[in-house]
């Protein structure tokens, strides 16, 4: 792409150096009206026909408002927040705590409240291009703008004003309208194929669930001759197979090891529940948080070869039950709140096939089923104490595990493989991004072409 005739040093030469001669810099309250939603908690309630959606951040997903999981409001709540933040079509909303950034064009006349939301009011904006400052807003400049001004701790957060003094560009609104097209169909494109990369993984990773159900569940050989189980939800196993209850094969714990640090306590390393949910596997390489605990919750949690960790309570039912196999003994390691430890009794359950027991479709759906909780959902110790898990020879447990290992490991491979052209696709997309929306090209003749990215 050509670039601009003519360029001039900018102002702000710590965010971008040059600028087309005709642009010029500017603060966001110049050009657009920003607002953010409450900051307070209003009373939920079920939803009706005088209820109201309450959008926070967690709603703004993947570029789009998704109201599925809105949390409702009475209508005198929502009635006063709209007093300082009325959302209409056509404008763009974006969290301001936790995932910064990240901007959403509201494309519904449905009416809602925001909470720890900015609001950009380009509704009825003439000298902006709603999806020119979309674009803008998703761009690396004002990202890292959100570094050098956000607020850190537990979650990130950006404020108001430093939202209104965002620097942003002054250009006329053919040319904005022109980056924009330009913009919409490039990132259509590059969409398109992150897309069928993303559909890829899902195969694959079905593919890696199969397995994993197959062999736990029914065993290497397909010529088995079966029985049923006695169990309703567990269906039918190998005949020389048993179930029993876990915790005739285990011993079931519960951590008490918060995110509090003591004084007077153990500095140790705390596997909290992101690490469990997020990792098949604790590996000495897995990075864990520092944290402390008493000498007696290192020594009944402390993280061990063999054992099985998993999350006990969430706010979604099918997030618990995800499990995380310890590796190795770790030193000054414990496992943290919020999490179950299992200890196998090695020489009738080896804890990595219990790991990939719990990681089978069928105890997935056990715990959703007999989770407890409305809002936030929990599984009690004596549901975990009471899964029926298969009891077979141990030699035959650690060929079965042995096999998933080897084909699992080479579909994770590829699962790496397919992520890595994703990242370099998405890091494609935001370099298109930010040197349209900085004018680094000249796009004011730009016309679509027949010819593909």
């Amino acid at each position: 792409m050509k670039k601009y005739e003519s360029y001039k040093e900018t102002s702000i030469p710590n965010l971008v150096k040059e600028l087309p001669i005709h642009w010029k810099s500017c603060k966001m309250n110049y050009l657009v009206e920003v607002k953010d939603g409450t900051h307070d908690s209003p009373s939920y309630v079920d939803e009706s026909a005088y209820t109201y959606p309450l959008v926070t951040s967690k709603d703004l997903v993947s570029g789009n408002l998704d109201f599925y999981k809105c949390k409702f409001i009475k209508e005198e709540d929502h009635f006063n927040i709209i007093k300082r933040s009325d959302v209409s079509k056509g404008d763009i909303l974006m969290p301001m705590i936790g995932s910064v950034g990240s901007p959403v064009i509201v494309k519904t006349n449905r009416e809602f409240s925001i909470k720890n939301v900015a609001l950009f009011k380009t509704s009825n904006n003439e000298e902006i291009n709603t999806s020119y400052l979309n674009y803008l807003l998703s761009s690396d400049f004002i990202e890292r703008q959100f570094d050098l001004n956000s607020n850190g701790g537990v979650q990130n957060f950006v404020s108001l004003s430093v939202l209104r003094k965002l620097n942003i560009f002054s250009l006329p609104l053919k040319e904005q309208t022109k980056i924009a097209n330009y913009l919409d169909h490039k990132t259509t494109i590059i969409d398109a194929l992150i897309d069928k990369k993303e559909q890829l993984i899902k195969k694959l990773q079905a593919q890696r669930q199969a397995i994993i159900n197959e062999l736990v569940c029914k065993g290497l050989d397909k010529n088995a001759k079966m029985k049923n189980s006695g169990i309703e939800w567990f269906g039918e196993i190998p005949e020389h197979w048993k179930v029993v209850k876990l915790k005739y094969i285990s011993d079931v714990s519960f951590s008490s090891v918060d995110r509090h640090q003591y004084k007077d306590e153990l500095k140790v390393n705390i596997c909290h529940y992101p690490d469990a949910y997020k990792n098949d596997k604790i590996l000495p390489e897995t990075k864990l948080s520092e944290g402390t605990c008493t000498f007696s919750e290192y020594e009944k949690y402390q993280l061990k070869k063999g054992q099985v960790i998993i999350t006990k309570d969430s706010e979604s039912a099918d997030d618990i039950g995800v499990p995380t196999f310890v590796t190795q003994t770790f030193q000054n390691t414990v496992c943290g709140y919020h999490l179950a430890i299992l200890s196998t009794y090695e020489n009738q359950l080896k804890g990595e096939y219990l790991f990939r027991f719990l990681q089978t479709d069928i105890v997935k759906s056990f715990f959703e089923t007999n989770a407890n909780g409305v809002t936030r959902f929990g599984l009690g110790k004596p549901t975990i104490e009471n899964l029926y898990v298969p009891k077979l020879e141990i030699e035959e447990q650690n060929k079965i595990v042995y096999q998933i290992n080897l084909k699992a490991d080479k579909i994770d491979s590829t699962i790496i493989q397919v992520k890595t052209v994703i990242q370099k696709l998405k890091s494609y997309r935001q370099s298109i991004i930010s040197e349209a929306v900085t004018g680094k090209i000249d796009l004011r003749d730009w016309q679509i072409s027949e010819k593909k990215v």
